[in-house]
């Protein structure tokens, strides 16, 4: 795994040992990011159930001006740091050792312009995700929020939460799934 595009471009990232997550592949990564292009430069960027950091690291070598790296897992934890310190973008990324639900409704507090969520698939992580979106402080209006599940995920539900789908973008086994607050696509 590597960072594709800017200030970091090809370096190369440490992975985690082990099934416990599942990096983001370079081609499904780079779809992702020529969609969020004009949201990401000077933003302030979430990356939850961040597993390697390769999502939000992508972000900070576009140009975010910060980026949250929520997770669990120790040894992702420790992924996480070191690939922030091998791109040199220790400065730019908080990493929180904390569940991504508590994190966004508790631990980010200030508006964050992206928020992108690889939770495991098919256990409810999107619908818990989005009820805390609702109530943080951290998403307002125009904050970008992606979802990565399975392809057969429905997220029909998300009106009642007070969400838009905008986008979605399918994959040969999974999508992401855009949405920001509001009743109807502005």
């Amino acid at each position: 795994m590597r960072v594709i595009a800017g200030s970091a471009r090809s370096l190369l990232l440490k992975t985690p040992q082990g099934d416990n997550t599942r990096p983001t592949t370079d081609r499904i990564k780079e779809t992702l990011f020529n969609v969020i292009q004009n949201e990401v430069s000077g933003s302030v960027f979430v990356d939850l159930f961040a597993g390697s950091g390769g999502i939000g690291i992508e972000a900070l070598s576009r140009g975010a001006n910060k980026a949250y790296f929520v997770e669990m897992n120790r040894d992702a934890i420790n992924c996480i740091e070191d690939n922030l310190k091998h791109t040199k973008f220790m400065e730019k990324g908080i990493v929180l050792k904390q569940d991504a639900v508590s994190a966004l409704e508790y631990s980010i507090h200030e508006m964050a312009d992206v928020v992108f969520a690889d939770p495991p698939y098919g256990m409810s992580w999107d619908k818990k995700l989005l009820y805390a979106a609702s109530r943080s402080s951290a998403v307002g209006e125009d904050t970008l929020i992606i979802i990565e599940e399975s392809k057969e995920a429905d997220f029909s539900y998300c009106h009642e939460l007070g969400f838009v789908i905008i986008k979605e973008k399918i994959y040969k086994t999974n999508k992401h799934v855009f949405i920001r607050k509001g009743d109807s696509v502005s």
